[in-house]
């Protein structure tokens, strides 16, 4: 997932800092210059500081963080809010896209890709597949789930390279090493044609779905597909109402629920058997950092996001925030359900201090973390 902390001066500092926005259905326009242009930009406005800088939803789905400076001008108007249909929204993407580039539709999806039609579809069928699980998941659970307000957009490259290249300006130089994310920013995947990497590619028909399928389905792919789904699971999560963008949702929490999720059976028709078995490619990273943890890694991991952004330490990170999410919604469900509904209510641009994420981990699963962390130790220990 592609995290980024946009600062509108004033937000930052705490929730004295906004001002309310009435929940009504106008539609505002906003003016900014940003890079030496002028840009109009209309849609929802969710965050307004008193500094001046807003936090708009556009449209399509993209949020724009303005601050008081590239603010040029704001108005609103009687028409309501809208956001744009899958048509539209494809429309839009392709006129910024070179050209070739297609879209194919599914039930929740926009896959818009120059890759082939048929991994196109191949894409929207797992993601669809992984949609009805998780949503399926999470409403047997009690949590009440939403449709998404906009289609969920997946770009889809022909090959590494040119993905990469669209990559860059958001991720980084890293884009070549990492093999899809989700954006926060612009609410999209991006990935490109996993049966084109070297290791797995044995054929030049990639077209058909029963191909496509065994060539992920060997087991040199299985980390790879795994990073997409894991990627789809943050786009689905912050798209139905389990997290709001951009808001404080601690990064254990999030991706510890994304890491539950990560690995697909492609022997499968119904592409999962079940929901949260055990990951056993994190569950050896985490039995390998035992002899080395520290006594105080539970609160390090909840205080903040350090752990998990920190080069060198994101693999132990990941690995003891899956183990965390598997032991707490098998030993604490109820109390991990409440404790999901106080993160998802979270106002997005306001960040909360250490102490108020140990204090609500402990509202929900108790003031003794000592104790708790040597239950989670015991527990983890027996699973195989």
């Amino acid at each position: 997932m592609r995290l980024a902390k946009f600062t509108i001066t004033a937000v930052i500092l705490g929730s004295s800092s906004l001002l309310g926005v009435p929940a009504a259905s106008a539609l505002d326009h906003v003016v900014l210059r940003r890079d030496g242009k002028q840009i109009e930009v209309a849609g929802k406005l969710l965050v307004a500081a008193q500094d001046g800088g807003l936090l708009l939803m556009a449209r399509d789905g993209v949020l724009w963080a303005v601050t008081p400076d590239e603010l040029v001008s704001k108005s609103s108007d009687a028409a309501p809010f809208e956001p744009l249909g899958a048509k539209e929204l494809g429309a839009k993407i392709l006129a910024d896209l070179p050209a070739g580039f297609d879209c194919y539709e599914t039930a929740h999806y926009l896959i818009v890709y120059n890759t082939s039609r048929g991994y196109a579809q191949w894409c929207g069928s797992l993601f669809e597949r992984l949609y009805m699980a998780f949503t399926n998941h999470w409403t047997r659970k009690g949590f009440e789930l939403s449709e998404p307000e906009f289609p969920l957009v997946a770009l889809v490259f022909a090959d590494r390279r040119s993905y990469a290249d669209y990559a860059r300006p958001e991720i980084g130089d890293n884009a070549g090493s990492i093999i899809g994310y989700f954006s926060l920013a612009s609410n999209r995947m991006a990935m490109y044609d996993l049966t084109g990497t070297q290791a797995l590619n044995r054929t030049t028909d990639r077209n058909s779905a029963a191909e496509i399928n065994r060539i992920l389905a060997q087991p040199a792919a299985e980390r790879i597909v795994a990073t997409i789904v894991h990627e789809a699971t943050h786009q689905i999560a912050f798209n139905c109402g389990l997290h709001t963008r951009y808001s404080d949702c601690p990064l254990w929490f999030s991706e510890g629920i994304a890491v539950y999720f990560e690995t697909p059976d492609l022997g499968s028709s119904r592409g999962w058997r079940s929901i949260g078995t055990v990951n056993t490619t994190r569950l050896a990273q985490f039995r390998q950092s035992l002899r080395s943890r520290p006594s105080d890694s539970l609160v390090t991991l909840i205080r903040d996001d350090e752990r998990l952004r920190k080069s060198g330490e994101t693999l132990d990170a990941y690995a003891e925030a899956w183990a965390l999410t598997y032991f707490l919604i098998r030993q604490y469900p109820r109390q991990y359900l409440a404790y999901l509904k106080t993160l998802s209510e979270k106002t997005p641009l306001i960040w909360d201090e250490p102490e108020t994420r140990i204090r609500e981990f402990k509202a929900a699963f108790g003031e003794d973390l000592h104790a708790l962390d040597a239950e989670f130790l015991r527990y983890m220990g027996k699973v195989r």
